[in-house]
């Protein structure tokens, strides 16, 4: 048995560095969590890729702690390229000098823990650093081959399950592994989900959203309804979801509670099958 992080204490937290590149509600939703218990895991840092969009220094100012700022698309134009998409082997490169710099400032702060709080870019700090994201989806459902059903970026996860038909949504919380392909999306261990919340339809049928999705064009900007459907979904599950799981799995990854034993987990040395965070307590799923 693996335990996937070294155990930390309210005495002794896990000095910890909180990225975001958008409204910042995830964030938030920590930063609130650690005034409010006691806590093995102790913000240190805001760091975000989008500092003059994002909420990062309004959150920074507010909770009294340091920023740090990166900007990707800036980084990407000052090497010659204007698309950040991982579609060449000089973009990827140049991802990799990106979370480089990232990574060095992590290293000089001490940081021993990177919470992906609604950060968009794919970096590969995770190749150094334990980094723990919340996903808009249950990736614990899977195909019978073993592949995650709603594994994805963005609202595709929701998308896929509103035309799968599922009833409702579920965040997770996942050990971030080092990407090198897509295969490595989304694949990491599932330390927690959350309860699940009623996908809202808004009174639309599942083949009128069918019908739509087959009808995009590889290549074109979507905007129809079932996007739309889907970006309402997952706003709605930041809070149903996103802001119950993610504080409080982070604390029980930083007070040492998870370990692995080749795919099976444990929590607090009990084998078990998934660890569901509800609002009034935690849900232990064994099998």
């Amino acid at each position: 048995m693996t335990p996937l992080f070294a155990p930390h204490t309210v005495e002794a937290p896990a000095k910890t560095a909180l990225f975001l590149s958008g409204t910042g509600s995830n964030a938030e939703a920590i930063l609130n969590y650690e005034k409010s218990h006691l806590c093995a895991f102790k913000t240190a840092l805001v760091v975000t890729d989008a500092p003059d969009t994002s909420r990062a220094a309004e959150l920074a100012e507010k909770f009294d702690l340091p920023l740090f700022g990166l900007d990707i698309r800036k980084f990407y134009q000052e090497h010659g390229e204007n698309s950040i998409r991982l579609d060449s082997d000089r973009r990827r490169e140049l991802r990799d000098a990106w979370s480089e710099q990232l990574y060095s400032v992590m290293n000089y702060c001490k940081i021993e823990l990177v919470l992906l709080a609604g950060f968009v870019p794919l970096t590969n700090l995770a190749e150094k650093l334990p980094s723990l994201n919340v996903h808009p989806g249950d990736l614990t459902i899977e195909d019978a081959d073993g592949s995650r059903i709603l594994a994805g970026l963005h609202f595709l996860p929701v998308e896929r399950a509103i035309l799968a038909g599922h009833k409702v949504l579920k965040s997770s919380v996942i050990l971030v592994q080092p990407y090198r392909s897509e295969k490595d999306v989304d694949a990491g261990p599932v330390i927690g989900i959350s309860s699940g919340m009623p996908l809202d339809l808004e009174g639309h049928s599942l083949a009128e959203l069918q019908a739509l999705f087959d009808a995009r064009q590889s290549g074109k900007k979507v905007d129809d309804l079932l996007r739309t459907l889907a970006k309402k979904n997952v706003e709605r599950l930041k809070y149903a979801g996103d802001h119950i799981v993610f504080p409080a799995a982070t604390n029980d990854f930083a007070r040492g509670a998870f370990a692995l034993d080749g795919k099976k987990l444990f929590y607090d040395g009990q084998a078990v099958s998934v660890v569901e965070y509800q609002e009034n307590g935690v849900q232990i799923h064994r099998g």
